[in-house]
């Protein structure tokens, strides 16, 4: 099996930038996120998941030298084993398994008793990713805003920490693995007894248990409760972008909370349009505006503003306003784009007929 190469699976250079990292992420996890009508979950988790390194300087330094990163995250060499032995023949994912004569055997739980290896490699415990949906409108997803989410799920009891004990109380040695953090069971095989190792779930490895139990999540440190989390939306932002909060999902004892995923709904404006960096308008002229030239007062998110039309503009023109736009560097803004639409009038009373003779023997 080969490498998993998170540059292509982001469709970006390897010496992409961090902007160019970061909307490739969110352009695919738009696209195959698995609440969304053709989604596709195995590859959301996988841009996910190259996201995750790439963006981060350390892991992505890693991985460009190494191939993997030491904080568990990338790939190291696929089916490597002990020796140059290749294991991933043995089930879809690492270590697979099979029956014998009414027996379960773990290939997994064999190699782990021959050379110490535990079975695999252990998977910190993780919690769930939450997926919600927001809506925002026009001026907000310009101007960048920032929004308060209620969310009942199951956070971190905050009277212990996660410890899951009592304030104040001392720690004992856990009575189940006797501070090892890892209990050993064995298994009947065909083979013979199979030894394998597994964390502790009455520790969750750290060996020390609380003499005594917090009273409010009893030991768990975890809890569910109502959460109210504060979520920053960027200036710019484009319907149907994502957001993830790293941390913000579910979280688990013993291990690490899942991500929050916040996808972006916006409001259709009934004046404007965003267009990269620009905000575009329509402007309907009279034909006698157009000729002469006039000034009109027009509506922005900025508010009210003067808007002088120059004589003998064409249908089509575009007037541009700068500065008027959307933010997108510190103190910098696109600009208000008007397209101009001269209208002409369905009928012509007698003397405007007249009129419009004359300024055709004018060769107007």
């Amino acid at each position: 099996m080969a490498n998993k190469n998170y540059y292509d699976i982001l469709g970006v250079s390897k010496n992409a930038s961090q902007e160019d990292i970061k909307k490739a992420f969110r352009r695919l996890a738009h696209e195959y996120h698995p609440d969304k009508k053709g989604g596709n979950e195995a590859k959301f988790k996988e841009v996910n998941e190259a996201y995750s390194v790439l963006s981060d300087d350390k892991k992505r330094a890693e991985y460009d030298t190494y191939g993997q990163t030491f904080a568990g995250a990338g790939p190291g060499p696929a089916g490597a084993g002990f020796g140059g032995f290749d294991f991933s023949g043995f089930g879809g994912q690492g270590f697979g398994g099979f029956s014998q004569n009414g027996f379960e055997f773990d290939i997994g739980d064999l190699f782990g008793d021959f050379f110490g290896m535990g079975g695999g490699r252990e998977k910190t415990k993780r919690g769930r990713d939450i997926s919600i949906d927001i809506e925002l409108s026009f001026s907000e997803s310009v101007f960048g805003t920032e929004r308060k989410i209620l969310l009942n799920k199951t956070s971190r009891c905050e009277e212990c920490g996660g410890s899951g004990a009592k304030r104040d109380t001392e720690m004992q040695t856990c009575p189940k693995c006797n501070g090892k953090g890892k209990l050993h069971e064995t298994k009947r095989s065909f083979l013979g007894n199979i030894s394998s190792v597994r964390t502790c779930d009455e520790c969750h490895g750290k060996g020390k248990v609380p003499k005594e139990k917090c009273p409010r999540c009893h030991g768990a440190g975890v809890i569910r409760k109502e959460e109210e989390i504060a979520v920053t939306i960027p200036a710019g932002i484009d319907d149907g972008e994502m957001i993830r909060l790293s941390g913000g999902g579910e979280a688990v004892s013993g291990g690490s909370a899942g991500d929050l995923y916040i996808k972006v709904h916006i409001k259709k404006h009934p004046l404007f349009r965003k267009e990269g960096v620009n905000l575009v308008t329509d402007l309907n002229l009279k034909l006698s505006s157009a000729l002469l030239g006039e000034e009109y007062a027009l509506p922005t998110l900025d508010g009210e503003i003067k808007v002088k039309i120059p004589e003998g503009v064409s249908h089509g023109e575009i007037l541009r306003i700068k500065g008027k736009g959307v933010p997108y560097e510190k103190g910098r803004r696109g600009d208000l784009l008007i397209h101009l639409h001269v209208k002409l009038p369905s009928k012509l009373s007698k003397e405007a007929r007249k009129m419009v003779e004359e300024l055709k023997k004018e060769g107007i």
